[in-house]
């Protein structure tokens, strides 16, 4: 296998878990030296990592995550801002705690991961920010999580502008349904299962099927590497054709 990030230094947050953790596993293979970030001790412990605990919404946590993965593996080559939440709710009962919550964690945590990994990111460095292929239709309850995650797609734009003279290229992943844990605890639909929830999408997926994360990882790969050396602002879209394709029911 030829192994696309020899010797390059990658720092993922919500690296402990899901698509975040998928992503670090491949990134080893392709010979990259990985630092991950995360709430949980317990998983960020089995992951095998160089890992650091802390929440993307305190800039402390921030700032000790990227000096410490600079002091352990250097300047850093990849960043993938993995870390998130998805939650859903009528509009009509949305609290301002829940809406806070998504933005503080999807948005702003995004935003300033961004920003404290700066001084510590090389020239021509690889950013790679999480969307949804959800925010590119419109689906009962999910206008809160799409507004967060289509947010990116204007963040990476911007930010890939403003680091030109850098060569920082930042681009934007938009997963489609993929089995991670964030599945597994649903979002907090009243009367609605975690189970029932991934069916009733998984049912609306042209090809019947959701993503692993392996799959998503393989993206991350590509993003990651310099077989993207031209993509500045860009979003992959990989969704199983949810997005682009009408197919029938049954």
């Amino acid at each position: 296998m030829t192994k696309k990030l020899e010797s390059k230094v990658a720092a993922i947050t919500g690296g402990n878990s899901g698509i975040g953790l998928a992503a670090a596993r491949a990134f080893v293979e392709h010979g990259a030296k990985v630092a991950i970030f995360g709430r949980e001790k317990k998983t960020l412990d089995a992951a095998g990592l160089v890992a650091f605990q802390g929440d993307t919404r305190h800039l402390d946590d921030l700032r000790r995550f990227f000096t410490g993965t600079r002091e352990q593996l250097g300047l850093i080559d990849v960043l993938v801002a993995s870390a998130g939440i998805a939650k859903f709710s009528p509009l009509a009962n949305l609290t301002e705690e829940l809406y806070d919550e998504i933005v503080d964690i999807n948005v702003k945590g995004v935003v300033f991961t961004i920003q404290q990994a700066l001084p510590h990111l090389r020239d021509g460095a690889s950013v790679i920010l999480l969307g949804t292929a959800g925010a590119l239709q419109g689906r009962l309850f999910n206008s809160t999580y799409a507004l967060s995650k289509a947010s990116m797609i204007a963040l990476a734009r911007g930010v890939s502008a403003e680091l030109l003279p850098r060569r920082i290229r930042v681009n934007v992943l938009s997963p489609g349904m993929t089995d991670t844990p964030i599945i597994q605890r649903g979002g907090g639909l009243p009367g609605v299962t975690p189970e029932q929830m991934a069916e009733m999408i998984t049912a609306s997926i042209p090809v019947r099927r959701r993503a692993t994360v392996e799959e998503m990882a393989k993206a991350l790969v590509f993003l990651a590497s310099d077989d993207s050396s031209y993509c500045y602002g860009s979003e992959l879209v990989v969704d199983g054709g949810l997005s682009h394709l009408m197919i029938p029911n049954g």
